[in-house]
């Protein structure tokens, strides 16, 4: 089986080539990435994919499905296409899709030796509100068995952690005055921020010191000689548990509320984006895919990384065992994530061939789990036990 994995990825690679590199001509940004999500579906149902466009009324998302007919695994494979703002695909979702859609389509070229489905998710705004919260939220992942994705990056690592990330929003009311002639019949709005983030601040001493709290003053008044009725605070508060993320969300809404208490202002709270979970990283099925990609390639992939950003990938994994490795494009150049030089690097003869190297390991990773009912009891007895 590995062989013919193999020369699927080799056959396939040319219509994921285009695939990518129209991508990165025509970048997208986040629930507007209308050319990608149609090169997907059209390339998906050329190979025999059931194609459904607008998932939950989102234009650019779709569920492609193939099924053998036969009994077995669901296997998710996750597709991401959107760009970056000013520079394009920075982050390489270009190839990242081209993969994911690659991966399903081996995939679906040898489900019927073994039986199940293979599913393509298209799914939108990984940067920004990642559809994959909502995908999550509406029960989409719900009878997936495993899912699996690689990302584009400077090096080979395996799957590993990410930070549960929620984004909280913070408005103060107050009451305009003249500042200088009677400031005593305002209410600083802008001062409610300001006791909001010293508070926050003092709380750094008693939090883990694995977890991030970052915000900044959007709005805060708009002239000196005028006492701020309004201001606007975002913040995005991270953790590498769901658990301890969501203690720590109401120490920072208690300062707001300190806040707005000390000035005399009414508070309203909100979220501006999604919030993400954890990544948590299926172990059985890291090995499952390293000592394949080695098999396959020769290459021997480094541990996970200890730098983390977040993921909407983590909403997936708090639901079926899931994976998140990833692979190189840079051929040994320090190349960092969200730059120019990242996308220029997904369009060379060297990351078109990782990509064929990543797409056929995940292929065969999932093949293999299906085929053994005791590797599956292993992955999920993991992921049923593993803190969340």
């Amino acid at each position: 089986m590995l062989e013919t994995i193999k020369k699927i990825a080799q056959e396939i690679g040319p219509e994921l080539d285009e695939l990518s590199k129209n991508i990165y001509d025509n970048p997208e940004l986040g629930y507007e990435e209308f050319k990608a999500a149609a090169w997907h579906t059209e390339l998906l149902e050329k190979h025999g994919f059931k194609v459904e466009r607008n998932t939950l009324d989102l234009p650019t998302a779709f569920v492609a499905t193939y099924d053998s007919g036969k009994p077995g695994l669901k296997v998710a494979y996750l597709s991401e296409y959107d760009a970056l703002p000013s520079i394009g695909h920075g982050c390489g979702h270009n190839i990242l899709g081209a993969t994911s859609t690659g991966a399903g389509i081996a995939l679906s070229r040898v489900i019927d030796k073994v039986g199940g489905q293979v599913v393509v998710f298209g799914t939108p705004a990984e940067e920004t509100s990642g559809a994959k919260v909502l995908f999550a939220e509406a029960g989409l992942f719900d009878d997936c068995d495993l899912a699996l994705m690689a990302h584009p990056s400077a090096g080979y690592a395996r799957s590993g952690k990410s930070l549960a990330l929620f984004a909280i929003q913070f408005e103060f009311f107050g009451k305009t005055a003249h500042a200088a002639s009677h400031p005593w019949e305002g209410v600083n709005a802008l001062d409610a921020a300001l006791v909001t983030m010293n508070a926050v601040n003092a709380m750094r001493e008693h939090m883990l010191p694995t977890s991030r709290v970052h915000g900044v003053i959007i709005k805060g008044g708009e002239a000196a000689n005028v006492v701020p009725e309004y201001s606007l605070v975002q913040y995005y508060v991270r953790s590498l548990m769901k658990s301890y993320n969501s203690e720590l969300v109401d120490k920072v809404r208690r300062c707001a509320e300190a806040g707005a208490l000390a000035t005399g202002c009414t508070l309203k709270v909100t979220n501006y984006e999604l919030p993400y979970d954890n990544l948590i990283s299926n172990e059985t099925m890291n090995d499952v895919f390293a000592e394949t990609l080695f098999e396959l390639s020769g290459i021997e992939i480094a541990p996970a990384r200890s730098d983390t950003g977040s993921l909407d990938a983590g909403q997936v994994s708090h639901i079926c065992p899931t994976i998140h490795p990833y692979f190189d494009v840079a051929d040994g150049e320090k190349v960092g994530g969200h730059t120019r030089e990242l996308a220029s690097c997904t369009l060379t003869d060297y990351s078109k061939e990782q990509m064929r190297n990543t797409l056929a390991a995940l292929a065969l990773t999932a093949y293999r789990i299906m085929e053994d009912p005791e590797l599956y009891k292993k992955v999920r007895k993991e992921f049923e036990n593993a803190p969340k």
